[in-house]
Protein backbone atom coordinates (compact mmCIF):
# COMPACT_ATOMS: atom_id res chain seq x y z
CA UNK A 1 0.00 0.00 0.00
CA UNK A 2 1.42 3.58 -0.63
CA UNK A 3 1.71 6.03 2.19
CA UNK A 4 1.06 9.78 1.89
CA UNK A 5 4.27 11.79 3.83
CA UNK A 6 5.34 8.34 5.09
CA UNK A 7 2.32 7.38 7.44
CA UNK A 8 -1.04 8.41 5.72
CA UNK A 9 -2.07 5.28 3.43
CA UNK A 10 -2.80 6.97 0.11
CA UNK A 11 -6.54 6.33 -0.95
CA UNK A 12 -8.66 7.26 -4.00
CA UNK A 13 -11.99 6.27 -1.74
CA UNK A 14 -14.04 9.50 -1.76
CA UNK A 15 -15.70 10.03 2.11
CA UNK A 16 -19.48 9.58 1.61
CA UNK A 17 -22.00 12.65 2.88
CA UNK A 18 -22.22 11.13 5.93
CA UNK A 19 -18.11 11.00 6.45
CA UNK A 20 -18.48 14.28 5.28
CA UNK A 21 -21.36 15.66 7.55
CA UNK A 22 -19.23 13.82 10.67
CA UNK A 23 -16.29 16.08 10.10
CA UNK A 24 -17.82 19.07 9.16
CA UNK A 25 -19.68 19.08 12.50
CA UNK A 26 -16.67 17.80 14.46
CA UNK A 27 -14.90 20.70 13.32
CA UNK A 28 -17.34 23.06 14.35
CA UNK A 29 -17.93 21.53 17.97
CA UNK A 30 -13.66 21.51 17.93
CA UNK A 31 -13.73 25.44 16.59
CA UNK A 32 -16.26 26.42 19.29
CA UNK A 33 -14.22 24.92 22.23
CA UNK A 34 -11.18 26.40 21.61
CA UNK A 35 -13.16 30.01 20.94
CA UNK A 36 -14.67 29.49 24.28
CA UNK A 37 -12.24 28.10 26.30
CA UNK A 38 -10.00 31.11 25.04
CA UNK A 39 -13.00 33.56 26.06
CA UNK A 40 -13.32 32.02 29.12
CA UNK A 41 -9.38 32.57 30.04
CA UNK A 42 -9.06 35.64 28.63
CA UNK A 43 -12.43 37.49 29.46
CA UNK A 44 -13.98 37.94 32.79
CA UNK A 45 -17.58 37.58 31.55
CA UNK A 46 -17.17 34.03 30.40
CA UNK A 47 -17.09 31.59 32.62
CA UNK A 48 -16.22 28.11 32.46
CA UNK A 49 -16.08 25.55 35.15
CA UNK A 50 -13.79 23.10 33.75
CA UNK A 51 -12.56 21.53 29.93
CA UNK A 52 -15.61 19.05 29.99
CA UNK A 53 -17.90 21.36 30.93
CA UNK A 54 -16.44 23.76 27.70
CA UNK A 55 -17.03 20.74 25.51
CA UNK A 56 -20.20 19.82 26.36
CA UNK A 57 -21.58 23.46 25.66
CA UNK A 58 -19.63 23.76 22.30
CA UNK A 59 -21.57 20.50 21.35
CA UNK A 60 -24.56 22.37 22.49
CA UNK A 61 -23.82 25.56 20.84
CA UNK A 62 -22.76 24.26 17.68
CA UNK A 63 -26.16 22.67 16.94
CA UNK A 64 -28.21 25.82 18.21
CA UNK A 65 -25.99 27.35 15.74
CA UNK A 66 -26.83 24.60 12.96
CA UNK A 67 -30.39 24.83 13.88
CA UNK A 68 -30.67 28.66 13.81
CA UNK A 69 -29.07 28.50 10.47
CA UNK A 70 -31.37 25.95 9.20
CA UNK A 71 -34.41 27.81 10.25
CA UNK A 72 -32.65 31.32 8.52
CA UNK A 73 -32.45 29.28 5.11
CA UNK A 74 -35.70 27.95 5.51
CA UNK A 75 -36.96 31.75 5.97
CA UNK A 76 -34.63 32.27 2.90
CA UNK A 77 -36.17 29.89 0.55
CA UNK A 78 -39.59 30.99 1.80
CA UNK A 79 -39.70 34.51 0.94
CA UNK A 80 -37.19 33.63 -2.20
CA UNK A 81 -39.95 32.20 -4.13
CA UNK A 82 -42.05 35.13 -3.58
CA UNK A 83 -41.41 38.63 -5.97
CA UNK A 84 -41.81 42.09 -4.61
CA UNK A 85 -39.53 44.49 -2.19
CA UNK A 86 -42.15 43.48 0.36
CA UNK A 87 -40.84 40.08 0.75
CA UNK A 88 -37.24 40.74 0.89
CA UNK A 89 -38.06 43.54 3.54
CA UNK A 90 -39.94 40.60 5.15
CA UNK A 91 -37.04 37.88 4.23
CA UNK A 92 -34.53 40.25 5.75
CA UNK A 93 -36.39 41.39 8.53
CA UNK A 94 -37.39 37.63 10.09
CA UNK A 95 -34.05 36.17 9.22
CA UNK A 96 -32.98 39.47 11.32
CA UNK A 97 -34.77 38.72 14.04
CA UNK A 98 -34.58 34.41 14.24
CA UNK A 99 -30.77 35.35 14.53
CA UNK A 100 -31.32 37.90 17.40
CA UNK A 101 -33.82 35.73 19.08
CA UNK A 102 -32.24 32.81 18.61
CA UNK A 103 -28.74 33.87 21.59
CA UNK A 104 -31.62 34.39 23.62
CA UNK A 105 -32.89 30.98 22.98
CA UNK A 106 -28.87 29.35 23.51
CA UNK A 107 -28.46 31.48 26.73
CA UNK A 108 -31.25 30.08 28.25
CA UNK A 109 -30.75 26.41 27.20
CA UNK A 110 -26.93 26.76 28.28
CA UNK A 111 -28.31 28.08 31.63
CA UNK A 112 -30.83 24.83 32.20
CA UNK A 113 -28.70 22.28 30.94
CA UNK A 114 -25.04 23.56 32.68
CA UNK A 115 -26.40 25.96 35.50
CA UNK A 116 -23.75 27.71 37.10
CA UNK A 117 -20.90 25.68 34.98
CA UNK A 118 -21.04 27.42 32.13
CA UNK A 119 -21.87 31.76 32.53
CA UNK A 120 -22.01 34.58 30.20
CA UNK A 121 -22.11 37.55 32.36
CA UNK A 122 -22.69 41.34 31.93
CA UNK A 123 -25.27 43.51 29.86
CA UNK A 124 -28.68 42.04 29.39
CA UNK A 125 -27.79 39.49 31.41
CA UNK A 126 -24.85 38.16 29.03
CA UNK A 127 -27.02 38.43 25.96
CA UNK A 128 -23.72 40.33 24.99
CA UNK A 129 -21.20 38.41 25.79
CA UNK A 130 -23.00 35.50 24.24
CA UNK A 131 -23.81 37.40 20.90
CA UNK A 132 -19.53 38.04 20.76
CA UNK A 133 -18.42 34.53 21.54
CA UNK A 134 -21.29 33.37 18.82
CA UNK A 135 -19.82 35.89 15.96
CA UNK A 136 -16.49 35.20 17.12
CA UNK A 137 -16.86 31.25 16.69
CA UNK A 138 -18.97 31.69 13.58
CA UNK A 139 -16.53 33.66 12.01
CA UNK A 140 -13.50 30.98 13.06
CA UNK A 141 -15.68 28.76 11.35
CA UNK A 142 -16.04 30.73 8.00
CA UNK A 143 -11.76 31.51 8.56
CA UNK A 144 -10.90 27.50 8.51
CA UNK A 145 -13.60 26.77 5.94
CA UNK A 146 -11.76 29.46 3.58
CA UNK A 147 -8.24 28.42 4.69
CA UNK A 148 -9.56 24.65 3.80
CA UNK A 149 -10.68 25.68 0.31
CA UNK A 150 -7.49 28.34 -0.38
CA UNK A 151 -4.93 25.22 0.34
CA UNK A 152 -6.60 23.13 -2.47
Amino acid sequence: MDKIHGFLPATEETPTDRQRLIVHYLCGVLIDLVVLNLFDEFWDKVHVASFSWSLLAAILMQAFLKGTNAVVHHVGVFFGERRGVLMIGLRVLISWLVLFLSKFVILEAIDLAFGDKVRFEGPLYGVVALVIVVTTMVVAEEAVVRFIRWIR
